[in-house]
């Protein structure tokens, strides 16, 4: 799987459709996001991302994550 690092532009699926973004943070714990807890670990992070379109922050794991070169 890709490792992906913070500046670096994805894309994703979303209900909208294909979405890209910036990577903000990496996470490699367990955290909270919007009332829910996102399971993550050094082995398979979670990225939280900043839409190009409307500035919506979202998380993901990298499995979901497209690089765009």
């Amino acid at each position: 799987m890709t490792e992906f690092a913070v500046g670096d532009h994805v894309s994703w699926n979303s209900e909208a459709g294909r979405v890209s973004g910036r990577i903000l943070r990496v996470h490699t714990a367990d955290f909270d996001y919007k009332g829910y807890t996102h399971r993550a670990s050094p082995a398979d992070p979670q990225y939280e991302i900043q839409s190009d379109r409307t500035d919506h922050v979202a998380a993901h794991k990298g499995k979901a994550l497209t690089l765009i070169p």
